[in-house]
């Protein structure tokens, strides 16, 4: 009889011990477990005691299971709460202990709560009688149970937020206190804008910096917690002013040498936190992104100019000298379009957004700080006539959008986000990668040898080059610099092919074992083509000391493939009758070992025709003979010697062979895998299970049936 539905089977199994199937009845009500008094020594086991034995917990899918206390838990909690007010310090430590090993379960602490539990342990954090362990124990159980979201942090009294704040800002504390209340600040801030003001009025920058300072990953990875939530919860202004104090403080440099290249690995959790900093920092960059060219600045019009006379300076004293204000205008008109604007008037050009007034930020960043490198930029590409200039101007208003969204500007933090190293390498990191990528922008541009129809495609590339290189997490400008100049062009075609092929299966081990498995038979179609090619023949043509090539004759190969058949082609003249036997050919030669193309020396017209030359050796008698051949193109070279290796027993490796190969795989693998299309191939077989015991089962064949 097939079991009731409201019954769930579980198999268990505790190390050591011997499996058990339970069967529990989801309509029953569970029996919590009686609880025991902890001993003295030791600690009760708890996901943060990981030395203490493993525990066995489940759920199922009926909410009152979850929500509904049993009688033993309303004792037990009763029980501990009782303990907390107890006035035996060891009492307490030792309920406190019981309370953080069972504050994880969300109907104990309902329980709890719903006994005024928050309530006890705030005051015993207020009172701060015992710095030391208790105090650890309170703020963790307390964390515990605020955790499972039943009471918000807004809730919270202000003395109780300032006496956590007090053990933030005290000197020599507990190892264990400070995280904690590091960690209930931050929760506080995320959650409640009026307590995370206090928090950021009580709690000076400085004091976090000290803590961030000391070498205990743990603090450090709390402090830098508070720190990302407090910059979270300011304004804009406030954060802009925040972060500038931070890095005037060095914080940049201390987070680069002293946790991202600590000897201690960096933790999920600080490497979260880094990334928040970093979008946080970044996003200052977004006024600027947003904001618009004023063309009634005068400010932004004088950058404008700055940026024009440092790459025509020179050119523009010596031809504006003396000329009237239409003429200097039209002076200027014409520099700003050598510089790359679109329009003679660069106020249009960076009327959008984004990017803004930050591509203009970036160009006169670069044009100051690499003033050799703008200069041969500019200079390099508006002296060019043949169309193959890169326009800077326009280069660096569309490189700047796409930083922004590669490095996410002003968008806001992800849980998953990732963090570049890099970042906290150098001031003015986002200014400095610009520089660096205007420069590789104008490399891919003369590597493409790229036109203005052209600017797009450009510029996938560099996104592509970018994006690559920035995944790879360079720890430094220098080494980004090194690795993204190291993918030139030529490797992102041979990426992206090689992509493509893993996307359609190709390169998976199961297909290149069928590829393997194909070869010699399509090696076998390749060389019957080879020979039939030099069955039809070929012309050929002599070539005489005075390089007069008028002169034809016929070679090709009998139908029984036994006989090379060659002789001159002459007008009214009878087929070729001159034969060579396939036995008697001994070696193929091809290039600078032919005979005929040493004989002529090494001048300049013969070096041409080593790539087509090519002769047989075979015996005439006694005597060695060549018959000595000048392909009438590379195809032909190929096709001939290919036939001719094939016929000695050869490997064919030529070019021509290579690609007639691959095209034959590719299109004998597709015709073969038609049926297995959207079928995902595994990259291992199935494993082949054990063979049984015994055999017992097998038919036997010689027993005839009744």
């Amino acid at each position: 009889m097939a079991p009731p539905r409201n019954v769930v089977k579980i198999a268990v199994q505790m190390p050591d011990a011997i499996p058990q199937l339970i069967q529990l009845d989801q309509v029953t009500r569970l029996v919590w477990p009686p609880f025991t008094p902890l001993p003295t020594s030791g600690s009760p086991p708890s996901p943060r005691n990981p030395q203490a034995p493993p525990q066995l917990s489940y759920s199922l899918t009926s909410p009152s299971l979850l929500t509904s206390p049993t009688p033993a838990q309303d004792l037990e909690a009763e029980r501990l709460l009782g303990g907390l007010q107890s006035g035996s310090r060891e009492r307490r430590r030792e309920t406190l202990q019981h309370l953080v090993s069972l504050a994880p379960d969300v109907t104990f602490a309902q329980e709890v709560i719903s006994r005024d539990g928050l309530q006890k342990l705030g005051t015993i954090i207020e009172d701060g009688d015992d710095l030391g362990e208790v105090l650890t124990l309170a703020l963790r159980a307390f964390l515990e149970l605020m955790e499972h979201g039943m009471v918000s942090w807004e809730t919270l009294s202000i003395p109780f937020v300032r006496k956590v704040v007090c053990y933030v800002n005290m000197n020599l504390m507990d190892a264990w206190v400070q995280p904690l209340a590091l960690r209930l600040l931050e929760s506080v801030t995320l959650s409640s804008p009026a307590l995370g003001q206090l928090v950021k009025s009580e709690v000076p920058l400085d004091r976090l910096l000290v803590h961030l300072q000391v070498m205990n990953q743990q603090l450090q990875t709390k402090a830098m917690a508070l720190l990302t939530a407090l910059l979270q919860g300011a304004s804009p202004t406030e954060r802009k002013h925040m972060l500038d104090y931070l890095w005037q403080r060095n914080l940049r440099q201390f987070i680069y040498k002293n946790i991202i290249h600590s000897a201690a690995p960096l933790g999920d959790e600080m490497a979260h936190h880094l990334y928040v900093l970093q979008a946080l920092t970044l996003g200052l960059l977004e006024p600027r992104m947003r904001t618009p060219l004023d063309p009634y600045s005068q400010e932004q019009r004088e950058q404008l100019q700055a940026l024009r006379q440092a790459a025509f300076e020179s050119e523009g004293e010596s031809l504006g000298t003396g000329l009237s204000a239409d003429r200097r205008h039209s002076l200027c008109a014409r520099e700003f379009r050598k510089l790359g604007f679109s329009n003679s008037n660069p106020a249009q050009d960076l009327e959008r957004v984004p990017p803004g007034l930050l591509a203009l930020d970036n160009m006169l960043y670069f044009s100051r700080h690499a003033p050799s490198a703008y200069s041969r930029f500019v200079l390099e590409n508006s002296s060019r006539e043949d169309k193959h200039e890169c326009p800077f101007a326009r280069s660096s208003i569309q490189l700047t959008v796409l930083l922004c969204e590669l490095l996410r500007v002003g968008e806001p933090c992800e849980w998953d986000g990732d963090f570049s190293p890099m970042f906290f390498g150098q001031d003015q990191s986002f200014h400095e990668l610009f520089c660096v990528s205007i420069q590789l922008l104008n490399k891919t541009w003369k590597e493409m040898r790229a036109t203005q129809e052209d600017f797009d495609k450009v510029m996938q590339v560099v996104r592509e080059q970018l994006a690559r290189t920035l995944a790879l997490k360079p720890s430094s400008l220098e080494l980004f610099r090194t690795k993204v100049n190291a993918l030139p062009y030529g490797e992102v075609l041979r990426l992206r092919q090689t992509e493509r092929l893993h996307q359609e299966g190709t390169l998976a081990p199961p297909i290149l074992e069928l590829r393997e498995k194909l070869k010699p038979e399509l090696m076998g179609l390749i060389r019957q083509q080879r020979l039939l090619r030099l069955c039809e023949g070929t012309l050929f043509r002599k070539i005489s000391s005075r390089r007069r090539q008028d002169k034809l004759w016929f070679c090709c190969l009998s139908p029984n493939h036994k006989v090379l058949q060659y002789g001159d082609v002459e007008e009214g003249a009878s087929p070729p009758t001159l034969e060579i036997p396939v036995a008697d050919i001994k070696a193929l030669l091809t290039g600078k070992d032919c005979p005929h193309v040493r004989e002529k020396g090494s001048g300049k017209q013969n070096k041409d025709l080593y790539e087509l030359a090519f002769s047989v050796s075979y015996d005439h008698g006694e005597a060695e003979a060549y018959l000595n051949f000048i392909a009438p193109s590379k195809r032909e070279f190929h096709l001939w010697t290919d036939g001719l290796s094939a016929l000695l027993g050869s490997p064919m490796g030529s070019e021509q062979t290579r690609l007639d190969l691959e095209q034959l795989l590719t299109m004998e693998t597709k015709l073969r895998l038609l049926e297995l299309e959207n079928v995902p191939i595994p990259e291992q077989p199935p494993p082949i299970p054990p063979p049984p015991t015994n055999f017992n089962f097998c038919y036997d064949c010689s027993i005839a049936e009744p």
